[in-house]
């Protein structure tokens, strides 16, 4: 179902109510398609957060250890260069 910004917003509880019974609500602005309301997820368990969680610690670290930072030396270094 399509509804423009205007409509959705006169009938937000009705497409709200659409939307949790699981039909997909698309919401248009001048013609174009912009949003997607939906049912939501089901509410994840403790040991979901608990892993979910872990996992982004995981990838935050992997991503430190990526990235590296130049020295002031090699920043000082650079613009010397790029004067010449």
């Amino acid at each position: 179902m399509i509804k423009t910004l205007k409509e959705s917003k006169a009938k937000l509880s009705e497409l709200v109510d659409l939307a949790s019974r699981g039909e997909d609500v698309l919401i248009s602005v001048r013609g174009r398609v912009k949003v997607r309301l939906t049912r939501a997820a089901a509410d994840m368990g403790a040991s979901d957060r608990t892993r979910w969680v872990r996992e982004l610690r995981r990838l935050q670290k992997s991503w430190r250890r990526a990235v590296t930072h130049p020295t002031v030396e090699e920043i000082l270094s650079q613009l010397r260069e790029d004067r010449f």
